[in-house]
């Protein structure tokens, strides 16, 4: 037995295969990774994270050479998680032990790393997807979908976010403080390595078709796929939706106050004036959401450089936004006591001055959500534990 091998040394490369009852293609995977590494003239060790198999996939995958670690936790994500916290190498390889990837590829995942990279992501879509290995939805919809979305929010090309061969340094993982549980652990893993500013590369891999059947659920593992990558893009999801619904509103609530306005053949009224009313403060709410959103995962995640918290850094103070919403308030209640003073001189007659008053009422909901969303942001700014 090698010094890595009996833990007296530490390796330099861990392979580590999430498994789940794999029992037709453990073992292969295993010689696979071990051949590849000894090919290469790497210090190396396999680590198998069992997720609970009753098939006799560890016993398998030990007696091909790999070190078995439990993962009581169940999850694709939970899985890596338990092998990771085992692994002892520098450079950490990840992949699944259903033989769908070919692990004589480590050498180049290593190699890359070497160069530089602190993550390095295999690419199904350029390299070759074999007849058989990714059903036609995969391929042309939830693949392209969720990889382009993955793209457009975090703002870094990425040709395959969900590729199940990658590999990553030690350090990189640290920073990263990877957590999901389910198959969202490979979105999150480009997510926030991306979002840390890290070195993030691909290179070709040849997807075979799986040995075994298939633990993936399409639907549901695309959703938790989004699911995760809107609960960390607070842009798409709160600040830029709450920006246009703001700035509608408000344009909507001015341009109506004088009266009816006629686009084409459409006279827009005081329904419209309601809607820009709801509009507007439904705009201002996700604009703050958003923004205590941002606040949070700089905290919780050590997530910088984000330029809305730029902004919030370099203009927010509680004081001023306290000012901006009383001041809201302020000329919401003057438009209202105006409305009231006009109605006792007029004798306390008819009272119809529904376009001022919505005016007025929205500015005291808005002040009072701005002068509160003001201390809620202050909250988490200023919390000594973050």
């Amino acid at each position: 037995m090698s010094e890595v091998a009996a833990g007296l040394v530490s390796p330099e490369v861990s392979v580590v295969m999430p498994c789940l009852n794999e029992s037709a293609t453990v073992a292969s995977c295993v010689r696979k990774a071990r051949a590849a590494l000894e090919r290469a003239g790497l210090d190396g060790e396999v680590v198998v994270a069992d997720n609970g198999s009753d098939d006799g996939s560890p016993a398998l995958a030990e007696a091909a050479g790999a070190r078995v670690v439990p993962a009581p936790v169940r999850g694709y994500g939970a899985a890596y998680l338990a092998g990771l916290e085992a692994a002892r190498g520098d450079y950490l390889v990840l992949g699944d032990a259903d033989d769908s990837y070919d692990f004589g590829a480590v050498p180049e995942f290593v190699a890359a790393l070497r160069a530089g990279n602190d993550v390095v992501l295999g690419s199904r879509f350029r390299g070759r997807i074999l007849p058989g290995a990714m059903p036609w939805l995969h391929r042309y919809v939830g693949n392209p979908v969720l990889s382009g979305l993955l793209s457009l929010f975090f703002g870094r090309r990425v040709s395959d976010a969900h590729c199940g061969l990658r590999a990553m340094t030690r350090e990189a993982s640290r920073r990263m403080r990877l957590r999901s549980s389910g198959m969202e652990f490979a979105s999150e893993m480009v997510a926030l390595a991306i979002r840390q500013g890290l070195r993030v590369a691909e290179i070709p891999v040849t997807y075979y078709p799986r040995g075994g059947r298939s633990k993936l659920r399409s639907f549901r593992d695309g959703w938790r796929h989004l699911r995760f990558m809107l609960l960390l893009s607070p842009t798409p999801l709160f600040l830029l939706p709450g920006l246009a619904a703001l700035l509608v509103g408000l344009l909507g609530l001015v341009a109506l106050l004088p009266g009816p306005v006629r686009v084409g053949a459409v006279r827009l009224d005081y329904h419209f004036m309601f809607v820009a009313s709801a509009a507007a403060i439904l705009g201002l709410q996700l604009v703050v959401l958003g923004l205590a959103a941002k606040t949070y995962a700089r905290g919780e995640l050590a997530i910088a450089g984000d330029r809305w918290l730029a902004l919030l850094d370099g203009h927010f103070s509680l004081e001023r936004g306290l000012l901006v919403g009383l001041s809201l308030v302020a000329a919401g209640l003057g438009i209202n006591g105006w409305i009231l003073a006009s109605w006792l001189r007029s004798g306390r007659g008819s009272l119809f001055a529904v376009r001022p008053a919505l005016l007025g009422l929205s500015l005291v909901v808005l002040g009072a959500q701005a002068a509160f969303g003001s201390f809620f942001l202050s909250i988490l700014r200023d919390d000594p534990r973050r």
